[in-house]
């Protein structure tokens, strides 16, 4: 099975390019195949990230989670009974 591609333009400073350069030569690769896989990582990044966020909305629309005043009271709970101890 063969995977399908497209190409895309972006416009990139001149200082960077010089970087993508020096990198493809170190790797002998290409500026395409390095490009792909950085735009690759940074978009599973992302994704998770999104994910990440959804899941903390996901919590607070089914009412799992602490206000600052049940926060505050827990952790002054926690510093007297370790003072205690």
């Amino acid at each position: 099975m063969t995977k399908s591609s497209a190409v895309i333009t972006c416009r990139i400073d001149t200082e960077l390019l010089g970087m993508l350069d020096q990198l493809a030569a170190r790797r002998e690769r290409t500026r395409g195949w390095l490009v792909s896989k950085a735009v690759r990582r940074f978009v599973e990044e992302e994704l998770r990230f999104d994910a990440f966020l959804q899941e903390g909305e996901d919590s607070i629309d089914r009412g799992d989670f602490f206000t600052q005043e049940q926060m505050e009271a827990w952790f002054e709970e926690r510093y007297r009974a370790a003072d205690a101890a």
